[in-house]
């Protein structure tokens, strides 16, 4: 299988990159966030969220980059550089469900690697739910470690959100 291709994101993929993400969650997160979000609001909310985003992203804030098999877009990565520490925090990751397995994710991490060497940054950092344990096999199978945990409200609903790094050093 060939690995897929990446192209940085345009404003003009904002609604591309929120399909993706509402798709993603509405599979991921069933029975951690509610049905009648998943089923219908995620859709929304994501959109209006990457419509902010991508302006503030095209701002220099950092870099959307989506993956795809020919020429068919199938996950995306959101990576903004830290202006607290020196470390990048990756904002976003996700994959369209059916398209998971196709080595999206290690490619959008390997290029989220590149990006934060590229501006000296010591590390990665990132949020997961702690119900998506798939997410979290994955990252700890790639050297994440885990370095902290708090409550998010998301969807009216308190969920668990564990901080993980991925340091350089």
């Amino acid at each position: 299988m060939n690995k897929p291709a990446l192209r940085r994101a345009t404003i003009a993929d904002a609604a591309l990159v929120a399909s993706i993400h509402a798709r993603s969650w509405a599979t991921t997160y069933r029975g951690s966030l509610p049905d009648a979000f998943l089923d219908h609001d995620v859709h929304q909310e994501r959109a209006a969220y990457w419509q902010t985003r991508m302006r503030e992203i095209d701002g220099g804030a950092g870099e959307v980059t989506i993956a795809e098999i020919d020429g068919k877009p199938i996950a995306f990565l959101c990576v903004v550089a830290s202006a607290e520490n020196s470390f990048v925090f990756v904002d976003n990751l996700h994959a369209l469900p059916q398209c998971k397995g196709l080595r999206a994710g290690s490619t959008l991490l390997e290029h989220a690697e590149k990006w934060a060497h590229d501006r000296s940054a010591t590390g990665l950092y990132l949020y997961v739910f702690e119900t998506n344990i798939a997410a979290i096999g994955f990252y700890e199978s790639r050297g994440w470690k885990l370095s902290g945990r708090h409550i998010e409200q998301r969807a009216g609903v308190d969920v668990v959100a564990l901080h993980y790094t991925l340091s350089f050093a």
